[in-house]
């Protein structure tokens, strides 16, 4: 089977296998460094990962389908988490996700007909204080509003990897 992960990539998963006792602690950097190339983790991928940590390619795929941060199917470039849990709750979440939804022609859980960006709701972005937030790709947003949902829209439409309308943290 032909390799889907660079020599870099493969680099970057042996100094993560040579920081641990063993192997098996290096199987979630390893996925996210793969993730991170690939956009999703492949078959193939999952493969790389598994020769290069000298683990079954059973135990790896079974990380990567146990936790809801990695992909086995293609998905946006950009992806959008917004928390549901109960301050982004009761400070209106609903109305966040909602808008995001209608303006990109999504529902959660599905990605731009572009491949543009995946929309996700997520149970908890441990950023209450900043209720409603949402994450954009690893840029967390907080005190969202339709309006900077709008700016973030603009904002990945400008630069790929431009995710932050106003500031790091999306303060404005």
């Amino acid at each position: 089977m032909a390799r889907v992960l660079s020599q870099a990539v493969l680099a970057e998963i042996e100094r993560a296998r040579a920081r641990y006792p063993r192997p098996q602690s290096a199987v979630l950097p390893a996925l996210h460094a793969a993730q991170e190339e690939v956009g999703y983790l492949s078959p193939e991928a999952l493969d790389d990962v598994a020769e290069a940590l000298g683990l079954p390619v059973t135990e790896v795929a079974s990380v990567a389908t146990f936790y809801s941060m990695f992909f086995t199917e293609p998905v946006g470039r950009h992806k959008i988490r917004v928390c549901t849990n109960l301050s982004c709750y009761l400070n209106g979440c609903e109305e966040i996700l909602d808008h995001l939804c209608r303006t990109l022609g999504v529902r959660p859980g599905e990605t731009t007909a572009d491949g543009r960006v995946l929309v996700e709701v997520a149970e908890c972005l441990a950023a209450c204080e900043e209720a409603p937030v949402l994450l954009a790709d690893e840029d967390r947003h907080g005190h969202m509003t339709p309006a900077k949902v709008d700016a973030l829209l603009r904002a990945l439409d400008r630069e790929p990897s431009a995710t932050s309308p106003t500031g790091p943290a999306g303060d404005a």
